[in-house]
This record gives structure tokens, C-alpha cells and sequence, in this order.
């Protein structure tokens, strides 16, 4: 973790800051493994401190090292800005995009007129977006646990189930199995509501012949995975196949086109050259989307040809 503070205060002379004040816990987590939800992080080259109220006192030494810790007396945000105030900080960055306009009037006002606010957004994010191996395997573990989970669900895709039991157990097992909460809203989703994107699971029930979209993640040592899967339950037909052939088809494209360099939206000319391979009218992007169940949007997963018949 000083490694990583290190790091980002190499950054701060090009920026022209003295401090960056952050308050994302993502980032704060990243930068010092507090778990803590609540407190703002302030770094310099001089040392790294975290203001927060008395609940998290006790937690922040236990999982911190080298970094101090500031009770707050006041809002959270004017006991920064009194912080920084008091620490004679010239110039403080900051991430607009995290700090609300209420919070930054606060902040500015506590801080002083000697304070100068400098705008340094994603400072953080572009040190996260390039792993080490401790977070690649991290990332690993929480990918496999969300395969294990859906591997689980898709046993329960009988006939008769409904979407919010499927989406019941599928949150179950992710706590059965470790992690400490899904990713985001778990998405199960029967028929032709597996047309929506972002089907919220219902009290439909699953009837024969029925494509289902399974789509969630889960968070494994604060790392979340992401995984989408459509199968069909019943006796596969041949258009649902030649569907199925085609997207694994544009899959494997565009894995081969994500190669170290390439630019963002290539990989989607390999996508789009599988695509216009296929001239039969079945195989309409459109008609796709309409009738198996937003496949177009999820072609990066191919579903599973069946799942028993019925």
C-alpha cells in the first residue's frame, strides 16, 4: 500500500498539487485496505492521512499501516477542509466527479481562501487500471466463484421456477461460497422479458421451450467479477443453434483482436466481420435481440446449446 501512495505522489509535481483529497472508497481501499465506508483520504508527499468519525477509529489502525488518522468533529467535509486548512496545504486536488456540488462548497469554506482547489480527476483510477498479480488473482478467484454460482443455478432451471427463486438461491450461493454480496442487481430473466437488458427478477415462471438469461457477479476480497450466460431449456432448435453459431463465432473474433495495444472498439470489427458471414434473415441483429433474449447485447457469452430435456 506505501508503494502505491508512493506512486500516486510522483504524479502530484505534474499536477502542480501539494495534496490530493479522495473520497471514493474504492480508492481509499486501494490506496490504505480501510474497508470503511465513511471518511475522506488525504495524501501529500509528506504523509497520508484519514479523516473519519469515532466509529472507525479502531478499525482504521487494525487494517492500516503508515497512515494517520483524523477524528472528525464536525461534517465530514468541513473537517477536511479544516484539515487541509491547518496543514497548509496550497493546493489540494480533487476528482469532480466524486465531490457533489454541496460537498465542495462546504469543503472550500472550511478551507480558507488560502486553499486552491485544482480539478485532478481519474488520478487513482489510472494507477488501478494496470493489475499487479496479488489483484489478477483476486480477480481469478471472484471470476471463478461466479461461474461456480451459475453452474449452480442453472441446475435449478426447471419448468415451473420462478425468476426471483432462481435469483434467491443464485445470491445464496454467492455468500454460501465467500463473497460478501453480488456485484450488482442479479439478473434472471424467462421468455421474452430475457429481451430486456436489465430484467429485474420477477414471479414469472419458467415454461418449456424457454431461453433464460442468468447475468451477476460477485464481490470476492473487494474485487467483482461479471458473468452472463443464456441457455435454453428444452430441445434446442436449429434457428436457436445457427443463433449460437454465430456469436461464438463473433466471440472468438474479437478475443483474437484483443491483443496488448489495440484500440478500444476494435475487437468490435471482428464481432461485426463474424457477423456479415451469416446472410440468413434469422440471423437479423435486431431479430436476435427480440427473440433470444438480448442476445446481440451479450454475444460475448455464448449460451449453452440445452440444458436437459424436458
Amino acid at each position: 500500500m506505501h508503494r502505491r501512495r508512493h506512486d500516486l505522489s510522483l504524479g502530484f509535481r505534474d499536477a502542480k498539487i501539494d495534496a490530493l483529497l479522495i473520497t471514493s472508497p474504492a480508492n481509499w481501499y486501494y490506496l490504505t485496505s480501510f474497508t470503511g465506508e465513511y471518511g475522506a483520504l488525504v495524501v501529500s508527499r509528506n504523509g497520508t492521512t484519514l479523516i473519519t468519525d469515532g466509529r472507525f477509529m479502531v478499525q482504521g489502525r487494525d487494517e492500516m499501516s503508515g497512515v494517520r488518522i483524523f477524528q472528525q468533529k464536525r461534517s465530514l467535509f468541513e473537517s477536511a477542509g479544516e484539515f487541509l486548512r491547518d496543514s497548509r496545504f496550497h493546493r489540494v486536488g480533487f476528482d469532480p466527479t466524486q465531490v457533489t456540488v454541496g460537498q465542495f462548497r462546504t469543503l472550500r469554506k472550511a478551507a480558507g481562501a488560502r486553499v486552491w482547489w485544482v480539478p485532478t480527476p481519474g488520478k487513482v483510477e489510472s494507477l488501478r487500471m494496470r493489475k499487479d498479480p496479488a489483484e489478477l488473482a483476486q480477480m481469478r478467484r471472484a471470476a471463478i466463484l461466479a461461474s461456480e454460482v451459475v453452474q449452480s443455478a442453472i441446475g435449478l432451471l426447471k419448468p415451473g421456477i420462478r425468476e426471483c427463486e432462481v435469483a434467491g438461491e443464485i445470491e445464496y450461493q454467492m455468500r454460501k461460497r465467500g463473497a460478501s454480496g453480488p456485484a450488482f442487481e442479479t439478473i434472471v430473466a424467462f421468455g421474452a422479458r430475457s429481451a430486456l437488458p436489465h430484467a429485474r427478477p420477477t414471479a414469472k415462471r419458467l415454461g418449456k421451450n424457454e431461453l433464460v438469461v442468468l447475468d451477476l457477479g460477485v464481490i470476492l476480497g473487494h474485487y467483482c467479477s461479471d458473468i452472463t450466460r443464456t441457455v435454453h431449456v428444452g430441445r434446442v432448435p436449429k434457428r436457436i443453434r445457427l443463433w449460437y453459431q454465430a456469436v461464438l463465432e463473433a466471440q472468438t473474433a474479437a478475443i483474437a483482436a484483443a491483443k496488448s495495444g489495440a484500440a478500444y472498439g476494435y475487437g468490435r470489427e471482428g464481432r461485426r466481420s463474424a457477423w456479415s458471414r451469416e446472410t440468413s434473415s434469422q440471423l437479423n441483429p435486431a431479430c436476435i435481440r427480440q427473440e433470444s433474449a438480448g442476445y446481440a447485447s451479450r454475444m460475448m457469452w455464448p449460451f449453452t446449446p440445452a440444458v436437459r430435456k424436458y
